[in-house]
């Protein structure tokens, strides 16, 4: 079976990936650098087997990925998916600015044809 992931895909497990407070928690401590599966357990009251499966959900997402040093198998951040992320709500940005903006333009307007009166 032949199954692409579509941009829309990678968005879609990039955000499930984000809604859980401990997995944004685990990108906070990567984006300092690469940590081990002990070292990211240790500021939170849960096993490392809860925490693997978070980091499996984040790897899943393409968030985080795999490194082999000798025993240890280091995660690290990956900020592509992120960015991509951004990029998206970046244009839903722009049309609430635009929106404020036409707002502000409407209000300006108002006040302008009842001067002394509060908009």
């Amino acid at each position: 079976m032949n199954h692409t992931i579509t941009p829309s895909d990678r968005l879609d497990a990039t955000f499930a990936a984000l809604s859980d407070p401990t997995r944004r928690a685990i990108l906070v401590r990567l984006a300092k650098g690469e940590a081990s599966v002990m070292d990211l357990a240790k500021p939170f009251s849960m096993s490392q087997p809860a925490i693997s499966k978070h980091l499996r959900v984040l790897e899943k997402a393409g968030l985080v990925s795999r490194g082999r040093s000798a025993q240890r198998r280091p995660r690290h951040i990956v900020a592509k998916p992120l960015a991509e992320a951004s990029d998206w709500l970046e244009n839903y940005r722009k049309i609430w600015e635009d929106n404020f903006q036409q707002l502000d333009l409407l209000l300006e307007e108002l006040k302008s044809k009842s001067p002394g009166k509060e908009i």
